[in-house]
C-alpha cells in the first residue's frame, strides 16, 4: 500500500491544480474563525457572532464539521481531476503497461480519498479545537472533548462523498461530466423524495424512511444542521409557540448506510475499469 500512495502523492505533487484548489479549501476552513468577529450594532443594541454560543464546547464540533463539509466539493473537484487526468495523459494506460492492476490502481485512489478524508479532519480539528479553547466558555476536559463524534462522522462522510467522486470519474472520464453527473444526481434525488412524499406513498414518514438510503442524503444525515440547537433560536421558537423535537446525533443506521454506499462505490469503480478496455 505504501508503494502505491508513493506513486499517488508523485502524481499531486506534479499538479498545480491540485494544489490550488486544496489551499483554497483549507484557507476557506480556516476563515471560519473569521465569524468570530462578526459584529452588529443597532442602536444600544451590541451583536457580537461569538457571543451567541457557536464557538462554546461541545457545540463548537457539531457547528464547525457541518459548515466545513459544505465546502467539501472543493476537494471533489481534486479527486474527480486527478481521475480524469488518468485518461487525459493516459498515465492510467502506462501505470498498467508498467504492471500495475487495475484492481492496484481502485486501490491507489481509494488511499489518495482516504488521505485528503484524514488531512481535512486532523486540520478541521485543530481549528476547532483552538477555536473553542479561545472563545467557548466551558473549558473542562470532559466538555472538550464530548460529542468528538461529529469529527468521526465528518470522516467517514468525506470518505464516502470523495468514492463516490472516484466512481464518477472513472465512470464519466471528463471532470465537468462527472461533476455535472453529481448535480444531477442530487436533484433526482430530490425529485424521488417528493415523489414519494406527494404521489407514491403520500406520507412524509415513510418518504423519510426511505430517503435514508439515498447516498448523497445519507451523507447529509451524518451531521445535521446545528443552528436550531443553538440557545437564541431555541428561547425564540419557544417564545412563538413551537418546540424543537429533532435528534442531532450522529446516527449509527446513517454510518452503516454512507460505509455501505462508499464500499459500492468503491467496488463500482473497480468494476467499470476491470470491464473498460483501456
Amino acid at each position: 500500500m505504501l508503494r502505491l500512495l508513493k506513486i499517488e502523492l508523485f502524481k499531486l505533487k506534479h499538479s498545480r491544480s491540485v494544489k490550488v484548489i486544496s489551499s483554497i479549501y483549507f484557507i476557506l476552513i480556516t476563515f471560519i474563525a473569521l465569524i468570530a468577529s462578526i459584529e452588529f450594532n443597532f442602536g444600544n443594541i451590541h451583536f457580537r457572532v461569538a457571543d451567541q454560543g457557536i464557538f462554546n464546547f461541545p457545540f463548537i464540533w457539531h457547528f464547525n464539521t457541518y459548515v466545513a463539509a459544505i465546502l467539501k466539493l472543493f476537494l471533489a473537484i481534486v479527486i474527480v481531476s486527478l481521475m480524469s487526468n488518468e485518461y487525459t495523459y493516459r498515465t492510467l494506460k502506462q501505470n498498467l503497461i508498467d504492471g500495475l492492476s487495475k484492481k492496484e490502481f481502485v486501490l491507489s485512489k481509494f488511499l489518495t480519498v482516504l488521505l485528503f478524508a484524514s488531512i481535512s479532519t486532523i486540520f478541521i480539528f485543530i481549528v476547532t479545537l483552538t477555536l473553542g479553547l479561545s472563545f467557548s466558555d466551558y473549558n473542562e476536559i470532559g466538555i472538550i472533548f464530548s460529542d468528538l463524534e461529529y469529527i468521526a462522522a465528518y470522516f467517514i462522510k468525506l470518505v464516502a462523498f470523495f468514492s463516490f467522486c472516484l466512481f464518477l470519474g472513472v465512470l464519466v472520464k471528463r471532470s465537468a461530466f462527472a461533476l455535472g453527473f453529481l448535480i444531477v444526481w442530487q436533484v433526482i434525488e430530490w425529485l424521488l423524495y417528493g415523489l414519494m412524499k406527494w404521489q407514491f406513498f403520500r406520507d412524509t414518514e415513510i418518504a423519510d424512511k426511505v430517503a435514508l438510503f439515498f447516498p448523497l442524503n445519507a451523507m447529509a444525515n451524518l451531521i445535521k444542521e446545528p443552528f436550531s440547537r443553538l440557545g437564541v433560536i431555541q428561547t425564540a421558537a419557544n417564545q412563538l409557540g413551537e418546540n424543537f423535537t429533532k435528534d442531532y446525533a450522529v446516527g449509527w443506521l446513517n454510518i452503516l448506510i454512507v460505509v455501505v454506499w462508499t464500499f459500492l462505490f468503491v467496488y463500482w469503480s473497480y468494476a467499470v475499469l476491470k470491464r473498460r478496455d483501456l
